[in-house]
């Protein structure tokens, strides 16, 4: 579907972070137009989450754990999802995508530290619901990303991909992602 993307005018640098205490200051919303070949218009705000969001964000959560057909492995408790993310010292932010007042993607990254290289934004997850993706959605929040991350001095960004998920690969291919196949992920649960 082809479409045209315009930009609302914003200073980005007004996007502000308290780089210490990672204190939330809600942005100004950042308003994306997108005209269809349908002639249907509608409207994209991306703003930063707030602690209203989390049940919303824990559905897509959930959504692209079913995508990912590893449903029972959401496991985090609500209340903790909430407090980690909205409480006194956050672990993790997330713009989210409103269409209609409807909460329809979210990108949550949290401050990973690389002793060689210093902070970098790690983004654990960019979900857009099903019946929006292929609209520039994942686009908007991921160059929101790329914008804030920049902003906060970090000096990259770092993220994982399944390796069957073709169409995420292609996503991240169009922003010039290098791909590191040397490196095997290990873990350990604690519940």
């Amino acid at each position: 579907m082809y479409s045209t993307l315009r930009y609302a005018p914003i200073a980005l640098t007004q996007i502000l972070h308290n780089t210490y205490l990672f204190k939330r200051v809600i942005p100004i919303s950042i308003v994306f137009e997108i005209q269809h070949m349908t002639n249907h218009n509608f409207s994209i705000t991306i703003r930063a989450a707030e602690r209203v969001d989390s049940p919303r964000i824990l559905e897509l959560v959930r959504e692209l754990a079913i995508y990912e057909e590893a449903e029972d492995e959401v496991v985090v408790d609500p209340e903790h999802f909430t407090e980690s993310g909205f409480g006194p010292n956050p672990v993790w932010w997330a713009y989210v995508a409103e269409a209609g007042g409807e909460i329809v993607a979210v990108a949550l990254y949290y401050i990973r530290f690389s002793t060689w290289e210093g902070q970098k934004m790690y983004l654990e997850d960019i979900i857009v619901t099903e019946a929006w993706r292929g609209k520039g959605i994942g686009n908007m929040l991921m160059e929101q990303l790329i914008v804030t991350a920049k902003e906060r001095g970090f000096v990259g960004m770092n993220w994982q991909v399944l390796n069957w998920n073709k169409p995420a690969i292609e996503f991240y291919k169009k922003f010039e992602a290098e791909f590191d196949y040397e490196w095997v992920n290990c873990y350990k649960n604690f519940y």
